[in-house]
């Protein structure tokens, strides 16, 4: 069996949006025993160039990782400006937003999967890299964030 439209099968990181990013980070951290991660805020639009279904926003969020194994859980709070995590909040309250995948030249992963209608929702880059958010909720019942790295 190959690894599908996006050329791998490995998850690397699973994205759940909250309301009280220190709040969570102490429940997880005291769950799996380790030291509370800092958060960090992401980069506004002059420097992420984040877009929100086509449209210029600067989108913000306070993100705090942790590395478990081979999958890393992402804590996300909405903190700014219009963005899939915003929405994803007023929605459906906290909970999981995404499942993300390294991939490869993005750009086509982009296009080849919304040829079977699963849309770009939100994009942006960070230090090193990018990443878009593609909307796999009617066939997959989840966001799917493509990472692609310099690197």
């Amino acid at each position: 069996m190959g690894n599908g439209i996006l050329g791998t099968k490995v998850v690397t990181q699973i994205g759940i949006i909250v309301k009280d990013i220190d709040k969570t980070s102490e429940a997880f951290a005291d769950f799996l025993g380790v030291d509370k991660p800092q958060w960090r805020l992401t980069d506004g639009h002059d420097v992420a160039r984040t877009r929100l279904r086509g449209e210029a926003t600067d989108a913000r969020a306070k993100l705090a990782f942790f590395h478990v194994g081979s999958v890393d859980i992402e804590l996300i709070e909405p903190v700014g400006g219009p963005s899939t995590w915003k929405e994803f909040l007023d929605e459906h309250g906290e909970g999981v937003h995404h499942i993300a995948f390294i991939v490869k030249d993005m750009h086509q992963k982009i296009q080849d999967l919304e040829q079977i209608r699963i849309p770009l929702i939100q994009s942006g880059e960070y230090v090193g890299g990018r990443y878009a958010y593609m909307d796999a909720s009617e066939s997959l019942k989840v966001i799917i964030e493509l990472l692609e790295n310099d690197v």
